[in-house]
């Protein structure tokens, strides 16, 4: 697992799984975040929290986190 754990807490969210191609992972689970913005109803685009990690989210419900893998 990455260091997301601490940073976005995702121990509390029961419908996360992770999958990891080569050298890449991507972590799928629920958007829990509250957005001060308007998002974009299908797919919204932003760079993640972490340095190198890139957040996809779709259907303004499910967040796709994509990184390095460690």
């Amino acid at each position: 697992m990455t260091t997301l754990n601490s940073s976005f807490g995702l121990q509390h969210v029961p419908t996360a799984f992770m999958m990891r191609f080569g050298r890449r992972e991507m972590l799928v689970t629920r958007d829990f975040r509250k957005r001060f913005y308007a998002v974009n109803p299908i797919i919204e685009c932003d760079t993640g929290v972490e340095p190198g990690h890139v957040e996809v989210l779709l259907l303004r419900r499910w967040l796709l986190i994509l990184s390095k893998a460690h």
